[in-house]
Order: structure tokens, then sequence, then C-alpha cells
């Protein structure tokens, strides 16, 4: 089985270590995955992130899974798209890269993305994919504790695009 791999669908369901939440800088919920992910964790999710008031574009913040079969969840906002040269690029792959060090730092041996930044924040899922799957893959070449990254796609547009960049970046 190969350490990184691009998936199609429902990043709530999966048993992994850890799921990546593409959050807001509040942490507090908001649209898209991020909610998604507040609703099927439960409550308590809310609550654990309320005590960190916060978190920067590009860092990450760990809670529990509460109710999600993940053992953890890594909060991580992305950057919002405001045309390319507002660092965007440079803060989306720390979002990438800060989410994996706190996976590893925390134990985790396997962990699931979605597709940062893509949705409401629309940063272009063409420019992204590449993006988030060089630094995946960087990050892999240096932790072989990490054996499975799964990158989770909700759409068939998001999930070809993870598709295509996989093939120029292995």
């Amino acid at each position: 089985m190969a350490r990184l791999e691009v998936i199609q669908g429902d990043i709530t369901k999966l048993k992994v270590d850890a799921i990546v939440n593409a959050a807001n800088t509040t942490l507090r919920g908001g649209g898209g995955v991020d909610g998604a992910i507040h609703r099927a964790a439960g409550p308590g999710l809310d609550v654990a992130c309320a005590k960190f008031g916060g978190c920067p574009t590009g860092a990450a913040r760990i809670t529990s899974g509460f109710n999600l079969p993940a053992t953890f969840v890594i909060h991580t906002p992305g950057p919002v798209w405001q045309g390319g040269n507002q660092n965007e690029a440079t803060l989306l792959a720390d979002s990438y890269r800060n989410s994996l060090e706190l996976a590893v730092a925390n134990g985790c041996r396997t962990v699931a993305f979605p597709s940062i930044s893509t949705g409401v924040y629309a940063y272009p899922v063409e420019e992204a994919a590449p993006l988030a799957l060089q630094t995946i893959k960087y990050f892999l070449g240096n932790h072989s504790q990490l054996e499975r990254v799964v990158m989770v796609c909700f759409d068939e547009r998001t999930y070809t695009a993870y598709q295509r960049a996989l093939k120029t970046v292995q």
C-alpha cells in the first residue's frame, strides 16, 4: 500500500489516528468540511477548540476526536485565496507541514487530510493539489513513523485534480 493516497469520500467516517480539519482561525466551526467535522464529533469538540482562543493561518492545533472514529482532530486554518500574491502558497504548505508535525508529535501513524482552502476560501484546486501532495511527500520522506497519509476529496472535481497531481509528484 502506498504511504500517500488520494480517495474520494467523507473524512468524518475514516478510522485513522488523526483527521485534519480545514478550520477557520476561530476554530469554532464553520461551513464545508469544518462544519461536517464539528457536527460529527459532537459538542465536546467546540468546547475543546474554544480553549485555544483561535489559531493563526498556517498553524495547527490538536484535540480529541470525540465522537469521530479518528482518535484526534488536527485543526489548521488555510489561507484565503487573494490572487496568489499574498503568501498563500507558503501558508498552505505550512498548514500541511504543521499538521503533520503535530501528528508525529502525538504518535500518529495514519492521517487523513481534506483539500485545505479549496472550498469557501477559493484557493484554486489545480494549484493547491500539487502543492499539498508535494509537501506531504517531502514530509513522508523524512518521517518514517507515518505509515499512511490519505487525501480525502469530497467531490469528483477535487478528486480528479488530486489524482492528476499525484501522478506528477511520485
